[in-house]
């Protein structure tokens, strides 16, 4: 049986290899570069502004417009795998490096080591990079999980597979180390602590999940075990780690420091090397290594003899390997001595870790990882325990084959089907939004379960300092129907995503409205379902701070006010990939005191799930139409 379930895995995750290679290779060539960086997936037209060294060999090259003008709205963010290539070629011949920082009109790169050819080139471009790395540390997690015998692994491997029940040791009284966690928080500590083999932490959205691992973790701490706490996104693993320094735990950072948010990384496992005794040695070998490239690199004046430039990169070569074994000790001490090791799940690096085993394996936001990508911290656990909400978004994915045959059902909410609240805990006090904003979801996905904590129960726009109280910053929600206006949906010129003018002008106009009344831009967010939306929004609605984005890039966040434009308009009723509800619930559960959605009723309540969410804005009094101004603010 486990032999059947892991090949199964290998296959779909090679539909899923595939057919991400093949859209970035497809991009690629059917995209002009102003195309390209049109879709925000590169930047082209960039010029060398300066070159660094760093640490581990890693080498740094600051990119701008060669015209000096401000960079373009990209999805190429801090942390972002890329490749960096020559004028217009996209394949072959670039080099495979990772954005370490973004500034309006200059990003900076890391290379693993220094190229050869930084001066042949008058123009470079970015494009974002397949992460072949991670596809092949889930290939390798699987076999090694399906070829487990007579180990820790393959007991875990039956009980993740319901071949044998998960066991827990009788609960105790534990001492409560955050005194703020409500009582269902408590409860769901108090299952993971006593959990031999497996435990769930269900988390809706704003209910503190991560504040309820944070507690599983200290207490494992107390209890003398290493801890390895995982997150399928940087984002997820940061937000982890910055609780457990909040708390004075000894926790070390892995990964790229350039995939840390800047305030974190002087816990990152590289930076702590670097300031580690030992090396200080290691940065003038360094140092001294990248001098012997660049001279040479430089050789102007004369022709050098035959065998003197490979000479010179040899002998920097041999200065980078001494510099590298002085950072290995430093990197065992380190390793050593922290009580937790924090990683993306797939950033998880088989050679720096050893045969290091973990008591406790933590892994949040679960629900968006695929199955493979979990294994990777699972082969080093003793017991482990998953957090995530599969109510909310599942895992991207790619294929369509692979997503037919059940590739994003994540390992969370496998086990939820296989043992239910045996192994699970469902936190229920919210902390985010307005009771309002909270109660269609609690509704429609969560059996009408949450509740409002006091402190956000009643919170509205108009109790921000600055902001003016308003008819619009008094209500909570506004629902604005565009039924009958003649908001046609239409087809992008060049593709396949939906938009719609009128309803883009709409958004305009309220988040404007929400400007004027003093709401500052980077409280705001407008949430397009459909890409080319997005990128209507954007050219549209250009306000420094501003956020417009995705369902899925929101995930996991929250804004004070969000406005969400449906975009669907049609005589047909069809609604598209709207009809995926775990998406709308992320969507409309993103706003803290503030939510505006703008659809067209006639065409949205074709689908049951629409039907009864405009049903809800009836009954709260948040309907409202076109017709009644072109501004909710009136």
């Amino acid at each position: 049986m486990a032999e059947d379930h892991f090949s199964r895995l290998r296959r779909l995750l090679e539909l899923e290899s595939d057919a991400e290679a093949a859209r970035i290779l497809e991009r690629s060539r059917r995209l002009t570069p102003a195309e390209a960086e049109e879709s925000g997936n590169s930047l082209v037209d960039l010029a060398i502004a300066d070159e660094d060294a760093g640490l581990g060999g890693r080498y740094l090259v600051r990119l701008v417009k060669r015209r000096r003008t401000p960079l373009p709205w990209t999805r190429l963010d801090v942390g972002s795998p890329v490749i960096l290539s020559p004028g217009a070629k996209t394949t072959g011949g670039g080099y495979r490096g990772v954005i370490c920082e973004r500034r309006p009109d200059q990003v900076q790169v890391a290379l693993s080591s220094m190229p050869d050819d930084l001066e042949d080139h008058a123009t470079w471009r970015l494009d974002v990079a397949f992460d072949e790395i991670a596809m092949h540390r889930q290939r390798a997690a699987l076999q090694q999980a399906a070829m487990a015998a007579g180990n820790r692994t393959a007991a875990l491997r039956a009980i993740l597979l319901g071949d044998k029940p998960p066991s827990f040791s009788p609960f105790r009284a534990l001492p409560t180390l955050d005194e703020n966690l409500n009582a269902t928080q408590r409860d769901a500590v108090r299952l993971a602590v006593s959990a031999r083999d497996l435990a769930l932490i269900h988390g809706p959205p704003g209910t503190g999940k991560t504040t309820t691992i944070v507690e599983v973790i200290r207490h494992a701490i107390r209890a003398g075990q290493k801890v390895l706490a995982c997150a399928p996104s940087n984002m997820g693993v940061d937000n982890l780690f910055q609780r457990l320094l909040a708390c004075d735990e000894l926790a070390v950072r892995l990964g790229h420091p350039a995939r840390v948010l800047p305030e974190l990384r002087a816990h990152t496992l590289d930076l702590m090397v670097e300031e580690h005794p030992d090396v200080k040695v290691a940065r003038r070998l360094v140092k001294d290594a990248v001098a012997m490239f660049r001279k040479a690199d430089h050789h102007r004046r004369a022709k050098p003899k035959r065998g003197e430039k490979r000479g010179i990169r040899d002998e920097a070569r041999s200065l980078l390997a001494d510099a590298r074994r002085l950072e290995a000790q430093a990197v065992r001490h380190i390793l050593d001595t922290a009580d937790v090791l924090c990683a993306t799940t797939t950033g998880l690096d088989a050679e720096l870790l050893g045969n290091r085993r973990f008591d406790l394996v933590v892994i949040d936001e679960a629900c968006q990882s695929t199955e493979p990508g979990c294994w990777i911290p699972i082969l080093r656990a003793e017991r482990i325990v998953l957090a995530g909400d599969h109510r909310q978004l599942p895992p991207t994915i790619l294929s369509p084959q692979a997503a037919e045959e059940g590739f994003g059902v994540s390992l969370f909410e496998r086990i939820v089907e296989m043992y239910g609240a045996t192994v699970s805990r469902r936190l229920e006090v919210q902390y985010r939004m307005h009771a309002q904003i909270m109660e269609f979801s609690s509704r429609e996905f969560y059996d009408d379960t949450l509740v409002a904590h006091e402190s956000v129960v009643s919170h509205r726009l108009c109790d921000l300092p600055e902001v003016q109280a308003t008819p619009l910053t008094e209500r909570v929600i506004d629902f604005i129907d565009t039924a009958g206006a003649n908001y046609d949906e239409e087809l992008e010129p060049d593709g396949d995503s939906k938009l719609n003018p009128q309803e883009a002008e709409l958004v305009r106009s309220e988040v404007l409205a929400l400007l004027a009344a003093g709401v500052r831009p980077q409280d705001i967010a407008v949430i397009a379902p459909y890409s080319a939306q997005g990128k209507l929004l954007r050219n549209l609605i250009q306000v420094p701070g501003l956020e417009i984005d995705s369902v899925d890039g929101f995930q996991g966040r929250e804004k004070e006010a969000v406005v969400i434009s449906l975009v669907r308009s049609n005589p047909r009723g069809e609604i598209g990939f709207l009809s995926n509800v775990r998406r709308m619930n992320v969507a409309l559960t993103r706003a803290r005191r503030k939510l505006i959605v703008i659809g067209d009723s006639a065409t949205l309540s074709s689908d049951p799930f629409f039907a009864r969410m405009i049903t809800y804005f009836e009954e709260i009094g948040a309907y409202r139409t076109v017709w009644d101004g072109f501004s909710s603010s009136s």
